[in-house]
């Protein structure tokens, strides 16, 4: 019996506990926090800096005087402890900054204090999100125990229809298999129609894999995959595949092209319905972006909806590039004016709303339509608004009309 991704990667079969070393360890604003557990192990410095990537991005800039302290905090323990792999708050959200500089690559290991980090799997690494004592634990002693994940491998038929798009596939994926379906399980994306994804849509499947509840989500890197790193890959790497008799928990089987725009609806990402029975809906604020789908490709398809248009005035949209780089990109491309002149709030790259920090938190009563991927009661402000969960292009299209909108009425 062949071994999977994940077993080759580990280095055991399914089930088993193994001890390992990741390549690299991922903390953001939560690392002022993680700081101070490390100290009360009563390590002095940490044993690979060159291992560790910070990234502000959660509150930035710093919204209050204690986000302030905390970003203090973690700048000077930077400094002390020698840390070169530092990205302070003007680089954008981690997952993408962390991708777009070439620390994603196949068959590396990747640790993150933040449930999300699951997104490197678009480029073929294993990567996974671990507890703020774990990665202090890491910090200590370059390891870590994980149990082997088993498989669900996901096959992907077909060409997405006028209108859908990754977040529709995934959101329909979710909906029908249900939020706890992959809980410490890997999710292999595979079939004939991933050789047309690009990253950045691969980024949105292996980023809601944790939405499933999966370990790690995990994309075979093809020839897209080694373009993109040939030009960014931070080292040497050796792409990791599973084997043709692996062994998968069970095989699912969707295809593309009969999908329809979907929208997951409060208070969780597994209560989604095709957009016809949420249609009419009328919501407050729309917000386009976050790690999710902020990147060039999905403010683009809000741009092309929205050119020439204006937002409807009863609400308001708020777009949330998913770093510097690509909302310098949008910028180049005239995008980001299309997306001003239609009345769209242009944010600084970050995760702000998203988690309901700052930068548009919700009233009592408000409901929201994002293309972020949490809609848990009280997620981006008051326990009493709810949030529903959508493509870049039915929140473009629905801030036109100011309800939920079949965005295929717009292309």
């Amino acid at each position: 019996m062949g071994a999977t991704f994940s077993e080759k990667v580990l280095g055991a079969k399914a089930g088993e506990v193994v001890i390992v070393s990741p390549d690299y360890i991922l903390s953001h604003d939560n690392t002022a926090a993680i700081s101070k557990k490390f100290a009360q192990l009563g390590v002095d410095k940490v044993k690979c800096p060159d291992k560790i990537i910070i990234i502000l991005d959660h509150v930035v800039p710093a919204s209050t005087e204690k986000y302030a302290q905390n970003h203090k905090i973690i700048r000077e323990f930077v400094e002390k402890q020698g840390i070169s792999n530092f990205f302070d708050i003007h680089n954008g959200i981690c997952h993408q900054v962390l991708s777009e500089s070439g620390f994603a690559m196949p068959g590396k290991l990747i640790l993150g204090a933040d449930s999300h980090t699951t997104s490197y799997g678009a480029f073929g690494a294993f990567s996974a999100g671990i507890g703020r004592s774990e990665v202090a634990s890491v910090w200590a002693t370059d390891k870590i125990w994980l149990r082997v994940p088993d498989t669900i491998k996901i096959e992907l038929k077909g060409s997405f229809a006028k209108g859908t798009f990754a977040k529709d596939a995934i959101l329909k994926i979710i909906g029908e298999q249900g939020a706890d379906r992959a809980n410490y399980k890997a999710l292999e994306f595979c079939g004939r129609a991933v050789k047309d994804l690009t990253l950045a849509s691969r980024l949105v499947f292996a980023n809601m894999a944790a939405e499933m509840g999966a370990k790690n989500g995990y994309f075979a890197p093809d020839s897209r995959t080694l373009d993109f790193l040939r030009q960014h890959a931070r080292a040497d790497f050796k792409p990791v595949f599973s084997d043709p008799d692996a062994e998968f928990e069970a095989v699912l089987k969707y295809d593309l092209s009969t999908l329809d725009p979907q929208v997951a609806c409060p208070h969780t990402v597994d209560n989604v319905k095709p957009i016809a029975e949420v249609e009419g809906l009328k919501f407050h604020q729309g917000l386009i972006g976050t790690c999710t789908n902020g990147r060039f490709e999905d403010l683009k398809v809000a741009a092309d909806i929205l050119r020439d248009k204006k937002i409807h005035p009863a609400v308001r949209v708020l777009i949330l590039p998913a770093s510097r780089k690509e909302f310098l990109k949008a910028l180049r491309k005239g995008i980001i004016e299309v997306l001003a002149e239609a009345g769209c709030v242009i944010l600084n790259s970050g995760c702000g709303p998203c988690l309901g920090a700052h930068q548009g938190i919700l009233a009592p009563g408000e409901i929201a339509l994002s293309t972020a991927n949490r809609n848990f009661q009280g997620r981006m402000g008051s326990r009493d608004s709810k949030i529903f969960l959508a493509s870049p292009a039915t929140v473009a299209a629905s801030a036109i009309t100011g309800e939920i909108t079949d965005p295929r009425k717009y292309l």
